[in-house]
C-alpha cells in the first residue's frame, strides 16, 4: 500500500472504529470503493495484520481519552479502595470474555469473509436495523454503569461479537445492547469504549507478530504511519462521540442507521 492509501484507510478507521457504522466493513469496502489494485498476496496476508495495526491506534487513543478510569482500575487491583472502579473493571473483563473466546475459535472461518464485499453491504444494512430497533424500544434510559448486572454484561460482550463479521459494529451492537439492559446514552457509550481496548489490544498481540515476520520492514513501516493517524483521528471521534451522546438523548443512533442503510444500499447497486 502506498502511503496516500494508508493514510486514507486509516481515517476512515478511526473514525468507522467509534462511531457505530462498523470500521471492518469500512476496511473491506475502502479499497473497493477506490478501485485500489492490491495484490492477492497482500489481501491474503498482510491486509489483516495491517488493520489490525490501525486498531491499535485506536485502542492507545482510547487509553489515553479514558486514561483516568484505567489508572483508577490498576489501582483498584493494586490495593485501593475505589468500590466503584473495582466494579466497572469486573464488568468490563466480563463483557470482554465472549468476543476474545468467539474470535479465537471462529478465527479461519471469519477471515474467509472479511474481504467479501457483498456481505459486508449486507451486513452493514443490517447493522443499520439494529442501531434503528435499539434506539426505537430503548426507551429512556436512566441507569448508569455500575448498576449493570454481570449477566448484562456477558450479554453486552456477547453482541459485541458481532462485530466479528464485517458489516455489524463492535460499538453499535454494545451501546444498543446497553440500551436494552437500561443504560443511558453517555453510559452506553463509556462502557462500549472500555470495552473496545482490551479486545483490541488482544487482536493486536496475535497479528502484528505476523505482520512483522511476514511483511518486511516497508509493511511494517507503511502500518506504523496508519496506526498513528488512525490513533489522531480516534481520538477527535471518541470526543465527538461522547459529546454527540451527552447532548442527544433521544434518537442519537438514526443518523448512524440512516447511514448504514445508505451506504450499503450504494454498494450493492453498484457492485
Amino acid at each position: 500500500m502506498s502511503h496516500f492509501q494508508i493514510i486514507l484507510l486509516a481515517i476512515v478507521q478511526g473514525v468507522s472504529e467509534l462511531f457505530p457504522i462498523s470500521s471492518v466493513a469500512h476496511a473491506v469496502l475502502t479499497p473497493w470503493a477506490f478501485g485500489w489494485n492490491l495484490t492477492p498476496e497482500f489481501l491474503k496476508i498482510h491486509f489483516l495484520p495491517v488493520v489490525v495495526m490501525l486498531h491499535l491506534g485506536t485502542a492507545i487513543a482510547l487509553l489515553l481519552y479514558f486514561r483516568k478510569d484505567w489508572i483508577a482500575f490498576a489501582r483498584s487491583v493494586l490495593g485501593g479502595r475505589d468500590a466503584v472502579a473495582r466494579r466497572e473493571l469486573l464488568l468490563v473483563v466480563v463483557g470482554t470474555v465472549p468476543a476474545a473466546l468467539i474470535g479465537l475459535i471462529f478465527e479461519k472461518a471469519l477471515k474467509g469473509i472479511f474481504s467479501d464485499v457483498t456481505s459486508a453491504a449486507v451486513f452493514l444494512i443490517v447493522n443499520g436495523v439494529i442501531l434503528f430497533v435499539g434506539e426505537k424500544v430503548r426507551g429512556r434510559g436512566t441507569r448508569e454503569l455500575t448498576e449493570l448486572s454481570l449477566p448484562q454484561a456477558l450479554g453486552i460482550g456477547l453482541a459485541q461479537s458481532l462485530a466479528l463479521i464485517p458489516g455489524f459494529s463492535r460499538s453499535g451492537a454494545s451501546m444498543v445492547a446497553g440500551f436494552w439492559a437500561g443504560l443511558n446514552h453517555a453510559a452506553a457509550a463509556r462502557y462500549s469504549m472500555l470495552l473496545a481496548t482490551p479486545i483490541i489490544a488482544g487482536a493486536s498481540i496475535l497479528e502484528i507478530p505476523k505482520l512483522a515476520h511476514q511483511g518486511g520492514a516497508q509493511v511494517m513501516q507503511t502500518a506504523l504511519l496508519g496506526a498513528v493517524v488512525a490513533g489522531v483521528v480516534a481520538y477527535l471521534s471518541v470526543w465527538a462521540l461522547m459529546s454527540w451522546f451527552k447532548r442527544n438523548e433521544i434518537n442519537a443512533m438514526r443518523p448512524f442507521a440512516f447511514y448504514c442503510w445508505l451506504v450499503g444500499a450504494l454498494v450493492l447497486i453498484i457492485s
